[in-house]
């Protein structure tokens, strides 16, 4: 990756909202070398694309998420690939993520309630053929998202010492 191209994305990480005109003037560049660097970027696929961060415990009519851990027999010639394909087929999967360690896939899912979560999980999930078995966890609150603190940075604890 070129030298603009990694400075263009390390603002756009910051903040995908900047302007390429502002982005321009913080690079040291032209206004149209960081729209082709951007357009080069996605092309290829480096920016897949832009979001907005929310916090959906402090919006009405919040929504369940969990991260289910998935053991699975990978297939033969396709290895986790057909599977995952297959995972992330269902609109319920935000992120899907092959691990090492305990068990091969991560999937984080989001529905209206515990009752639609499980149900994905024991009608949708567990029931296909190459998984071998799930462990559900219940994502109870997010501290940090995609690098923002939810929180306040100071403690709201009483200092209790003398």
């Amino acid at each position: 990756m070129e030298k603009l191209e990694t400075e263009v994305l390390a603002l756009l990480k910051q903040d995908s909202r900047l302007t390429a005109d502002k982005i321009a003037r913080s690079v040291g560049a032209t206004e149209s070398q960081v729209k082709s660097a951007i357009q080069g970027l996605e092309k290829r696929g480096v920016i897949l694309g832009y979001t907005t961060l929310t916090d959906d415990s402090v919006m009405d009519g919040g929504i369940v998420e969990a991260l289910i851990e998935v053991r699975v027999n990978p297939m033969y010639g396709r290895g986790f690939d057909a599977i995952a394909e297959e995972i992330y087929s269902f609109d319920q999967v935000k992120s899907l993520y092959l691990m090492s360690g305990g068990y091969d896939l991560a999937v984080f899912i989001e529905g209206k309630n515990l009752r639609e979560v499980a149900a994905f999980v024991s009608e949708k999930l567990s029931v296909m053929d190459k998984v071998l078995s799930t462990a559900t966890h219940f994502i109870l609150k997010k501290y940090k998202i995609g690098g923002e603190l939810t929180v306040p940075s100071e403690s709201k604890r009483l200092n209790i010492a003398p």
